[in-house]
C-alpha cells in the first residue's frame, strides 16, 4: 500500500567535470593512486590478519591446541591513528592530505564489514579483493571545497593547487560543494563533486490516482511501453558493438604480455566498453527525463532482475540496464517531486486490463485477446495497463487479490518477452 512521505530539506547531488591536466599534474595524481592503492592493501591485510587468528571462539577448540594471544581488531580510528607511522616510515605519503588517507581507511572499514556484517539490510557482500595495480583509480577530498577555490573554470585542491576543469554546465546557484573526487578513467581524468542545497522545500506528493499516475512495462523487445501505448525502442548499444569488439578483443589476446602494444591493445578494448556504458548512461538518463517530464508519478514492476540475468536472456538484460535505469527513474523523480511505485509483476502479462479475467499467453503470443469481454491490444500495453491499476489500487485488482508464488524468476523471464 502507498504511504504519505515528505523529503527532507537537504539535497544532495553530484557534477562531474572533465579535466584538462599538465603533465606534472597527472603525474602527481597517478603516484597519489598508487600511495593510496598501496595503503589500502596493507589496512586490508591487518584486518585479514585479525580475522583468521580470532575467527574461531575459544570453545569451538579441541582441548589440545595452540592458541595464539588475540590481536585488537584494528577499527578506523586506530587505523588512522597509525598513519603517523606510514608517514615516518615511507616520507612520500606526506605529499598526500590526510583526509585522503583517511577515506582509504574508511573504503576498507566499509568494504570489510558489508563482508561480516552485511550493510543496513542485512545484505552482505563478497570477501574483499586486493587492489592490483592499476585498479586503484580514485582518490577523493572529503574537506568541503570554499567558494573562493572556484574560479571560472579553475579550482583549487589541497596539495595540488589548481586544476582546469571543462565546465559543460555551470554549478547550480545555492549550491554548496561538500566534497571533491578525482576519478581516473581510460580515456582521461574527471573531477566529480558533491553539492547539497539545504534551501529545497518540503514536498508532500498526494496519493497516486488514474490522472496523476502512469504504468511502464519494460522489456527486451522494446525498452518500454506505458499505459496510453507508446513505446520506447531498446538501442542494444552492446550488442550493436559485438562485431567491433570481437575485432579488438581478438588483437588484443595476440599480443605479447609485458609489450607497449598489449598496453595499446588493452586501452582500445577499454576505451570501447567504457564508449557502450556511456551510450547507455545517456539514453537512461533521457528516457527518464522524457518521462517525468509528464509530471505524473510512475509504476513499474519489482522484477527480479538478479534471477532474469542469470538465465539465456543474461546478455540483452545487461545490455538493456534495467536496474541502473530504475535507480535513475527513482533518484530523478524525487528531485522533481514525484515518486515512482513498484508493484508485484505476477499476473500483470496474463491478466486482462479490462476485466481482470486471466487469459493464458506462451512467450510467442505477443497480443492480448479476452475471450471474456472483447478486449483486443499488445500484450505490453496490456501489462502497462495493469501495472498502473496496481499503483493506484484498481477495484478490479482489488477484488481478484495478488497470486503468490506464482514462479521463479526464470517463470518471470519467459512471461517478460521473446528471448
Amino acid at each position: 500500500m502507498y504511504e504519505d512521505f515528505t523529503y527532507n530539506n537537504i539535497m544532495r547531488t553530484a557534477y562531474q567535470y572533465r579535466l584538462r591536466l599538465t603533465q606534472q599534474q597527472q603525474a602527481t595524481i597517478d603516484s597519489w593512486l598508487e600511495l593510496c592503492r598501496r595503503q589500502y592493501n596493507y589496512r586490508l591485510a591487518e584486518r585479514f590478519n585479525w580475522w583468521t587468528q580470532n575467527r574461531c571462539d575459544v570453545n569451538a577448540c579441541p582441548l589440545v591446541c595452540y592458541l595464539p594471544e588475540l590481536k585488537d581488531r584494528p577499527d578506523f580510528y586506530s587505523q588512522k591513528r597509525d598513519l603517523v607511522n606510514s608517514k615516518r616510515l615511507f616520507p612520500e605519503y606526506k605529499d598526500l592530505p590526510s583526509h585522503t588517507l583517511q577515506d582509504v581507511i574508511a573504503r576498507v572499514e566499509k568494504t570489510f564489514d558489508r563482508w561480516l556484517k552485511g550493510d543496513s539490510n542485512g545484505k552482505k557482500t563478497g570477501k574483499p579483493r586486493f587492489k592490483g595495480q592499476g585498479r586503484f583509480r580514485s582518490i577523493a577530498f572529503p574537506d568541503p571545497v570554499k567558494a573562493e577555490h572556484i574560479d571560472g573554470r579553475m579550482i583549487q585542491l589541497p596539495k595540488i593547487g589548481k586544476l582546469k576543469m571543462i565546465l559543460h554546465r555551470p554549478l547550480p546557484a545555492g549550491f554548496q560543494v561538500k566534497t571533491a573526487a578525482i576519478i581516473k578513467k581510460v580515456d582521461g581524468y574527471y573531477l566529480t563533486l558533491s553539492l547539497q542545497d539545504s534551501s529545497v522545500p518540503v514536498l508532500s506528493p498526494d496519493r497516486p490516482t488514474m490522472d496523476n499516475t502512469i504504468g511502464i512495462d519494460m522489456g527486451l523487445k522494446v525498452f518500454l511501453v506505458n499505459d496510453v501505448g507508446e513505446e520506447v525502442a531498446i538501442p542494444q548499444h552492446y550488442r550493436k558493438a559485438e562485431k567491433r569488439l570481437k575485432r579488438v578483443q581478438r588483437s588484443l589476446s595476440r599480443k605479447k604480455k609485458g609489450s607497449n602494444r598489449r598496453k595499446k591493445a588493452i586501452k582500445r578494448v577499454a576505451k570501447l566498453h567504457l564508449k557502450i556504458a556511456n551510450q547507455r548512461k545517456d539514453f537512461h538518463y533521457k528516457t527518464a527525463k522524457k518521462l517525468l517530464d509528464k509530471g505524473k508519478k510512475i509504476g513499474y514492476e519489482a522484477l527480479n532482475i538478479k534471477g532474469i540475468a542469470r538465465t539465456r536472456m543474461a546478455k540483452s538484460t545487461h545490455d538493456a540496464g534495467w536496474g541502473t535505469f530504475l535507480q535513475i527513474l527513482e533518484i530523478k523523480a524525487a528531485r522533481a517531486g514525484l515518486s515512482t511505485i513498484a508493484v508485484n509483476p505476477n499476473g500483470t502479462t496474463q491478466d486482462c486490463s479490462s476485466c481482470g479475467q486471466k487469459v493464458l499467453k506462451t512467450i510467442r503470443d505477443r497480443w492480448h485477446s479476452c475471450p471474456h469481454c472483447g478486449l483486443e491490444l499488445d500484450r505490453d500495453h496490456n501489462a502497462a495497463i495493469n501495472i498502473k491499476h496496481r499503483a493506484v489500487g484498481h477495484p478490479v485488482l482489488k477484488a481478484r487479490g495478488v497470486r503468490r508464488n506464482s514462479g521463479t524468476a526464470k517463470r518471470e523471464a519467459r512471461s517478460l518477452c521473446e528471448a
